[in-house]
């Protein structure tokens, strides 16, 4: 059932103070972003104060120092003052002329958000300003505090109406009751709706000294002086207390009820909500204008790109939309965004999400049992550092540095025992996902999970990854190599050619023992950053390899979390006929660059269509299977919301004080890189003993095949710290 507005339209893309995520609210470069890349019809939002000289500005707080360096220019200027009752110190709009204003300069004002654009001097801009330079299809005043202005004998009343003669204003809207009757009669509802703000419920409206909440039960009244209301997205989709949805209310169909249309506020990609949107912004959005019972009118969104993709291009698109785009899902650990990696939920989650490729990292028990997890070392992925097996560590430096207890000292029944926990690499930034399910599900054999992919039908493939095979078969006297060759063959996934096999690895010399299973797809993973890759060493790949797996920042490089530019990596490598599969694709949006403006759609869709990508690596699957159905993909003329970002473009606007360090570029692959002596025969020696009790054990370092394997992370450590205070707060 697809779902409309109150007036039959889709919902209004409402720019809060233009693209106010990226560059500070309100200013030039905000508003001229909100334009380029929202929907044609977008609104721009405009949070009015007025000067001592009576001049309406765009700024988003009543306190001009919030937001702008106006402490640094007027240091002695600040006051105390009565707003609603409450005493605010600080710099205020009503004690400066237009004139003293435009030595201010407007500076990012969410501390959690980068400041790199602050050296740009962003002047405030007039109302008449905004209108007049940027010509929006929808402008929106925003009237907070009338009556804190009135009490300074400035007339928000008298302003609105008088600018409504010389500038189109399709929105006023005020949390005061008062301020929207005065003007009511002033304004004809098919030029200038007015639109009654609710804030949080337990506040009280100045002007009538009710609260919200009760005001929000006589909706009859607001209807008296106003076409429309703006509630927080709360009061529609409320949570409880561990951050999870609870049902919705009845306040968008009440209030279509009465003739109002609903407009909704507080939408921010780069703060967390619920849990159950996955980090994902789309899916929140499509929570409130396509969830089959009702849609809200419009959304105001600090990130309009976001809604404007989530209405033209995802909304009402249906489970059984063909795919527009042929890049590869490829899953990692499975869901495991939603799910502990490899455990069953987590498969059975991508597959619901309309995963192309499921993926099982395949790792051996002490006898033998090939079986999936995200890691060699179970203290990664299961609470086996709380078990009855906790005295099991050991220190192998050829596998990794630090401890651990690895997979091979244990049998599979007593891995079976283990609880799964999921994976938060992003903790740091107090971004934990689906802590609801942290525990949840069990892990697979490698043969309960080609039985799995198997009786799926929407796959079109599994890979199936082998790490550590050289010191498995030296020195614990496992073969990992031949159990994954005889479940695949006992699966008869060697004589089908309706499910793909790939194998994956960085190490050539795995590959090597798979040449012979022809139908087979090779996949050479390249482990550390790289900007190109030398002829030589991709002629050596095509040896022996089909397809190359390379980071995300082999492609797009990035410098304090800004891209740099796009690297030969894709192209080259594209050019000797080897796809690429790129890693990995989080929701999370400290795990993407600011160019992607805190979109997972739109990071996958630079790579995708920017980059010429032929597969992504996902631990969140739905994200990367939707945008591959996305309406917006359809036809040549693609609106500039799906069109890849320009890399290095946002780097461009950042001044010279504020230009993060420069940094030296990533290493060419070379032909040293990839050669690898073959692998060592599989030895007979006894593995160190792996019983409870046994204590623990150092294995001394080992040379091992090919190249030094270089752990990259995403390190935001600025972010980090600003995030931290945000949520400290």
């Amino acid at each position: 059932m697809n779902m409309i507005c109150l007036v039959g339209d889709p919902p209004k893309v409402i720019a809060n103070g233009g693209f106010s995520g990226i560059f500070p609210s309100s200013t030039s470069f905000a508003y001229n972003l909100a334009v380029m890349v929202s929907v044609p019809d977008v609104v721009l939002w405009c949070d009015v104060q007025l000067t001592k000289d009576g001049i309406g500005i765009c700024a988003p707080d009543l306190l001009i120092n919030n937001n702008s360096d106006i402490a640094d220019i007027y240091q002695k200027r600040n006051k105390d003052y009565l707003v609603n009752g409450v005493p605010i110190k600080g710099w205020f709009s009503v004690d400066f002329t237009i004139k003293e204003l435009s030595t201010v300069a407007l500076t990012q004002g969410v501390y959690s958000r980068t400041n790199k654009f602050d050296g740009n001097g962003f002047s405030i801009l007039t109302v008449q300003e905004v209108a007049s330079t940027f010509k929006p299809p929808g402008f929106w005043l925003n009237v907070q505090h009338d009556q804190f202005f009135t009490q300074h004998n400035l007339s928000m009343r008298s302003f609105v109406i008088s600018t409504s003669k010389s500038v189109i204003v399709n929105y006023i809207s005020s949390p005061e009751v008062a301020f929207l009757k005065s003007i009511t009669a002033r304004f004809n509802p098919k030029t200038t709706k007015l639109v009654f703000r609710f804030l949080g419920q337990d506040e009280t409206d100045p002007s009538t000294n009710q609260t919200y909440g009760s005001l929000l039960k006589n909706l009859t009244f607001i209807k008296t002086f106003a076409s429309g209301i703006m509630v927080p997205k709360s009061y529609i989709w409320p949570v409880d207390a561990n951050n999870y949805l609870l049902p919705h209310t009845s306040v968008v169909l009440d209030a279509h009820k009465e003739g109002l249309e609903v407009f909704v506020s507080d939408f921010s990609n780069d703060v967390p909500f619920s849990f159950n949107y996955s980090y994902d912004p789309v899916t929140e959005f499509l929570n409130y204008v396509d969830n089959g019972i009702f849609s809200v009118d419009g959304v105001l969104a600090d990130f309009p790109i976001t809604p404007s993709e989530a209405i033209d291009c995802f909304a009402h698109l249906g489970q059984n939309a063909s795919a527009q785009a042929k890049a590869l899902v490829i899953s990692k650990y499975g869901a495991s965004g939603d799910y502990p990696g490899c455990t069953d939920l987590a498969y059975m989650k991508a597959i619901e999400d309309l995963v192309d490729i499921l993926d099982c990292p395949v790792q051996l028990a002490k006898d033998g049992t090939p079986f999936c997890l995200s890691s060699i070392n179970l203290i990664d992925s299961t609470t086996v550092a709380q078990s009855m097996f906790s005295n099991l560590t050991r220190s192998i430096s050829a596998i990794k540095s630090g401890s651990g207890i690895f997979t091979f000292s244990l049998t599979w029944s007593q891995i079976q025992s283990l609880t799964p926990s999921i994976a938060n690499p992003y903790a740091g930034y107090r971004l934990f996902r689906n802590p609801k399910s942290k525990n949840a599900g069990k892990y697979l054999t490698l043969a309960d999970f080609l039985t799995l992919s198997k009786k799926a039908g929407s796959l079109t493939g599994v890979l199936i990854s082998i790490e550590n095979a050289a010191y498995l078969a030296e020195k614990e006297g496992l073969d990992v190599i031949q159990a994954v060759k005889d479940a695949l063959s006992k699966a008869s996934y060697d004589k089908q050619v309706a499910l793909k096999v790939m194998i994956q690895s960085t190490n050539s010399s795995v590959l090597q023992q798979f040449k012979d299973k022809t139908n087979y797809e090779l996949v050479y993973k390249v482990d550390e950053n790289i900007r190109d890759a030398a002829n030589s060493a991709v002629g050596d790949i095509k040896t022996f390899a089909h397809a190359v797996v390379v980071s995300k920042s082999s492609v797009f490089p990035e410098n304090n979390a800004f891209l740099t530019g796009l690297t030969d990596t894709v192209s080259k490598l594209q050019s000797f006929k080897l796809p690429v599969y790129v890693e990995i694709f989080s929701n999370e949006f400290v795990s993407q660059a600011w160019d992607f403006f805190s979109d997972a759609t739109v990071e996958i869709n630079s790579y995708v269509t920017g980059a010429n990508v032929d597969g992504v690596i996902t631990d969140y699957p739905k994200t990367a299977a939707r945008y591959k159905r996305n309406l917006c993909l359809l036809g040549k003329n693609k609106p500039s919301y799906m069109t890849p970002v320009e890399a290095g473009s946002l780097m461009q606007v950042i001044t010279a004080g504020y230009l993060p360090p420069a940094e030296a570029p990533y290493p060419v692959l070379n032909e040293s890189d990839v050669v690898e002596p073959p692998m060592p025969p599989v030895s007979a020696t006894t593995a160190p003993s792996s019983s409870p009790g046994g204590g623990n054990t150092t294995i001394a370092p080992t040379p091992r095949n090919g190249q030094s394997k270089i752990a990259s992370c995403f390190f935001l450590p600025y972010l980090a710290m600003l995030l931290s205070a945000l949520f400290l707060v």
